[in-house]
């Protein structure tokens, strides 16, 4: 029976993960497997992998082929390497012993390299929060100031308002003040004319009475006493 080392699929939609199983090749991909090997999760950084590695050397002993990124994963937690050690160890290049050692130098470096990966993520998301944390402050601060601009404009903005309405009052008043000085100008310089028309009304008035009664006067003398003797036997 041809068997595979493959992953099969669990999880959400959008955050899955998987399991390290090996499976008749004939099954479908998620479907019933022979045996569980790990656990991976692609959602943490780095990828979380729980490799049963001795199980998964035997089944590549016994000739389960793996897919592609089962074979990633299968490398990348020394278990093809391991692999590899036993042929050498079968094959009498090396020793059991030889093998373990080799295996275990290389896990050792393997997971100080992983934690140096671990380190700078942990650093570089530090860094990140940080500048974070600095660009928010950043940005608090330009509000602030903002406020602060918009706030001076506005009580600028009102004092001109005041200053225009007291520049205002001020004119109009005037205005009203030269105004009121006009009006009494006119009134008084109309009573003035009124005075100096009566009083040449009145001048008038006496000259032409004055010029009746001399009329009059010359009337009176040049009718002849002949004109009066006639008028007065009319009379009779």
């Amino acid at each position: 029976m041809p068997v595979k080392i493959r992953l099969q699929r669990h999880g959400k939609k959008g955050k899955p993960y998987y399991w390290i199983v090996a499976a008749d090749a004939r099954s479908k991909r998620d479907g019933k497997y022979l045996e569980k090997l790990g656990f991976y999760n692609p959602n943490t950084n780095p990828a979380t992998i729980d490799l049963n590695i001795d199980g998964a050397v035997q089944w590549l002993q016994n000739g389960a082929q793996p897919t592609d990124t089962a074979r990633a994963i299968l490398s990348y937690k020394g278990a093809m390497l391991k692999k590899h050690l036993a042929v050498g160890v079968k094959k009498g290049a090396l020793t059991e012993d030889q093998a373990e050692k080799k295996f275990n130098t290389w896990l050792d470096e393997k997971s100080a390299k992983i934690q140096a990966k671990a380190d700078g993520l942990s650093k570089a998301q530090a860094e990140a929060k940080a500048l974070a944390l600095e660009a928010e402050k950043a940005v608090n601060e330009a509000r602030i100031a903002a406020a602060n601009e918009v706030e001076e404009v506005a009580e600028e903005a009102a004092e001109t308002a005041e200053a225009v309405a007291e520049d205002v009052a001020e004119t109009t008043e005037a205005v009203a003040e030269e105004a009121t000085e006009v009006v009494e100008e006119v009134v008084e310089k109309a009573e003035e004319v009124a005075e100096k028309v009566a009083e040449k009304t009145e001048e008038v008035a006496e000259k032409v009475a004055e010029k009746t009664e001399e009329v009059a006067e010359k009337v009176e003398e040049a009718v002849t006493p002949e004109a009066k003797e006639d008028a007065a036997k009319e009379e009779e």
